[in-house]
């Protein structure tokens, strides 16, 4: 702890670029130092063993390591609770638990909850479709109910121990009231899936979400160089997060904590930067003949989904600049195929109802010049098809038409 800022008294509320720089990092003037240093220790020395005991018994009982030195890396890290904390300040939580991915993080969620004898989940599709193939599959022992935003209040019954909805959704863009589907939900936890929006664009808990998500490798990392996952939420649920946490292993490495820590403090600039071209290429696409249809959330962001006329898979064989690849939120610009990779692992017709149609493509914008993007872009929308795979035109449209 930083005596000198305790000194100084309660700190003045701080605005979001500036807490994503100093979250996390408030003691660092104090111990004279300025970068965060990194704990790789997977054990610490400890010569009261009693002692050590007690606080383990603690834990076992709270989910809070009483004040001490660590004791074992899958309990507890330094280095990884400087980035929950700044986590948790960015989305105005009172805690937030980091885990190996975002999945782990869904997991632990959903094993949390089912302790409790709450295994029946409510869902809103599109979800990313490993969260769907998660939920659906009943790989947890989880029951789910799909439904739409409409139909929340409906499906809620006395074991639902959960609602869950990914808003802007991947990889429609499709928008829901958080604050209306909250109120839906009654006292059944509304976990919100931020991953695309980020605290930068939106902040759920403060419209009546009691659960934050991040895959925290795509914009909170921000450079497509580490995984990881975090739940921001209150203490109570922290403290159950931690034990499955524990029990489970699925901890955060602590390099994985350093450089997501590192990603947050340029969070605010990238998404901003990035924001600004995609809204410029949403223009031009919107007005392209190729382009069938655009998506992009009225919340704004660096995500863009659209339907083309034509062979998606030509688009994404045509891009040289661009990326053809899997995930999202990094530096560069990625593009992919939903229904081929992100989304192939849910089921054809739940794919289709959701708005996951054959034509669409998904495309994270990155921070190159707008220019050289649209540049890459055209030419791969111009792109001619295989040899013997070309619909006409009038065709292409009633194709597209099928597959939304």
């Amino acid at each position: 702890m930083d005596t000198d800022s305790q000194d100084r008294g309660p700190a003045a509320p701080r605005a979001l670029a500036t807490e994503a720089v100093h979250a996390g990092r408030d003691d660092l003037a104090g111990r004279g130092l300025h970068a965060p240093p990194i704990d790789l220790s997977t054990t610490y020395p400890s010569y009261d063993s009693a002692a050590e005991a007690a606080r383990i018994d603690a834990f076992a009982a709270t989910g809070v390591l009483p004040d001490g030195p660590p004791v074992y890396a899958r309990l507890d890290n330094p280095t990884t609770g400087r980035f929950e904390t700044a986590l948790a300040r960015l989305e105005g939580a009172d805690s937030a638990v980091a885990f190996a991915s975002g999945m782990a993080a869904l997991t632990a969620v959903l094993l949390a909850r089912a302790a409790e004898g709450l295994r029946h989940v409510v869902a809103v599709r599109p979800l990313y479709g490993c969260s769907d193939h998660l939920l659906d599959a009943g790989l947890l022992g989880t029951e789910v109910a799909w439904v739409d935003p409409a139909g929340v209040a409906d499906a809620i019954r006395p074991d639902t121990g959960l609602v869950i909805v990914e808003t802007p959704a991947n990889p429609t863009l499709a928008e829901v009231d958080i604050r209306a589907l909250a109120h839906a939900c009654g006292t059944v936890p509304l976990l919100v899936d931020n991953t695309f929006a980020t605290p930068v664009l939106q902040r759920p808990l403060t419209q009546g979400a009691r659960i934050v998500l991040h895959s925290a490798t795509k914009y909170l990392g921000g450079h497509g160089d580490v995984m990881g996952g975090v739940v921001a939420c209150d203490e109570e649920f922290a403290r159950r997060l931690r034990q499955v946490r524990f029990a489970t292993g699925a901890v955060l490495h602590p390099l994985a904590g350093y450089l997501l820590l590192r990603g947050l403090a340029t969070l605010p600039v990238r998404i901003r930067a990035a924001s600004a071209s995609a809204a410029e290429l949403v223009r031009r696409l919107a007005a392209d003949p190729r382009v069938a249809r655009v998506h992009h959330p009225s919340v704004g962001g660096a995500m863009i989904s659209f339907e083309v006329y034509g062979d998606p898979h030509r688009v994404i064989a045509g891009v040289r600049l661009i990326t053809p690849a899997v995930s999202l939120g990094s530096v560069d610009t990625l593009i992919q195929h939903p229904a081929s990779i992100s989304h192939r692992i849910v089921a054809e017709t739940d794919r289709r109802s959701a708005g996951v149609g054959d034509r669409l493509l998904r495309m994270s914008v990155g921070l190159e010049d707008v220019e050289d993007l649209w540049l890459d872009l055209d030419r791969a929308l111009s792109a001619p098809p295989a040899p013997g795979t070309a619909p006409t035109h009038a065709r292409a449209r009633e194709s597209s038409a099928a597959g939304r």
